[in-house]
């Protein structure tokens, strides 16, 4: 993240409870100095989920300024941001990552087409939201917004029980392979795309597992029951019920989205905030539950009395679901292609 922040412009700053790392950092030019500048405008909490509220609260306390932004990556949010009530803090995970660790293995390029999740709440400035999507976007970054529940409950699902089914995989062939070593030279490129993430740090996890423990073991159950289906087709030699399986897995598989938007695939909508909280926290989430990407967003100040309009920049082929859906919660919304 340091990187990619210098890349965008920024003079970054670290600290780490290693002073290795951050002598590594400053060596490699991955951060400009070490320590907490008070004139710091964004300050990014990158440490396991268990740590992240304690320390957020004491950057937010050295840091009396209203005008700082700080946020974090971890993969669960719920508690999080349940237990920081200050307007300054908004919860983020970028879902990239690598199996690879430490300062030597960092590159700037990583959060590019990654969906960057914020998580804002009814307390969430508008103009905070706007600058730290607009610096996740800078880094190459799909930003968009849910509630943090939403995102403990959905990433369970897309990242956490994919981990640990790569690493239950993973150690039932090493266990097999010691009995048989030359199954590990016949591990081809599936399964070492499906095992890839079984080589990451396995330290960050257990805050993670153990924080969205809930939505996981639900997860995990589904996919059990799946895995139960499977086995039984297997073993009933069933082709017509494996191939229905496999053949919805391809199909799925091939709808992923990937895809970035260019200038002339976006629409622009203009949405105007009443003066009560929570406006943009439903605006945000809104999209993301139509999966409509928002490319851009910012807020313009009106009269008096008025939040503002909010400018959001979004994917051309979502502009009028999305307008309709927030005309039906009360919004005043204008919009052109």
């Amino acid at each position: 993240m340091a990187l990619a922040l210098r890349d965008a412009g920024w003079r970054v700053t670290g600290e780490d409870r290693d002073p290795d790392a951050l002598a590594t950092a400053r060596e490699r030019g991955v951060v400009d100095d070490g320590g907490l500048d008070d004139d710091v405008d964004l300050v990014v909490v990158a440490t396991p989920a268990g740590s992240v509220v304690a320390i957020v609260e004491r950057v937010l306390t050295a840091l009396p300024r209203p005008d700082v932004i700080v946020t974090d990556v971890a993969g669960v949010k719920s508690h999080i941001v349940g237990s920081i009530h200050d307007p300054r803090f908004l919860g983020g995970h970028p879902m990239a990552g690598s199996e690879q660790r430490g300062v030597a293995a960092s590159r700037g390029d990583l959060f590019r087409e990654c969906t960057w999740v914020l998580t804002p709440t009814a307390t969430t400035p508008p103009e905070l939201y706007t600058t730290l999507h607009g610096v996740w976007r800078d880094v190459g970054a799909r930003v968009l917004a849910i509630s943090a529940d939403d995102h403990d409950r959905l990433v369970a699902m897309a990242s956490h029980v994919p981990h640990l089914l790569a690493g239950a995989l993973m150690n039932e062939v090493a266990l097999a392979a010691e009995t048989d070593a030359v199954l590990l030279q016949l591990a081809a490129g599936g399964f070492r795309d499906m095992t890839r993430v079984a080589a990451g740090d396995p330290t960050i996890w257990p805050d993670i597992l153990v924080e969205n423990r809930e939505a996981i073991t639900r997860a995990l159950d589904g996919v059990l029951a799946r895995l139960g289906a499977l086995r039984s087709a297997v073993g009933d030699a069933d082709r017509s019920r494996l191939t229905d399986a496999l053949s919805s897995a391809a199909r799925a598989r091939r709808a992923l989205p990937g895809r970035a938007l260019r200038t002339e695939e976006l629409g622009y909508l203009r949405v105007g905030l009443a003066d009560r909280p929570g406006q943009l926290a439903t605006v945000t989430t809104v999209a993301s539950d139509l999966a409509v990407n928002i490319f851009d967003i910012e807020i313009a100040h009106d009269i008096e009395g008025l939040a503002g309009t909010l400018l959001l920049a979004v994917d051309a082929t979502g502009l009028e679901v999305l307008a309709a859906a927030l005309v039906e919660r009360g919004f005043t919304v204008s919009r052109e292609r």
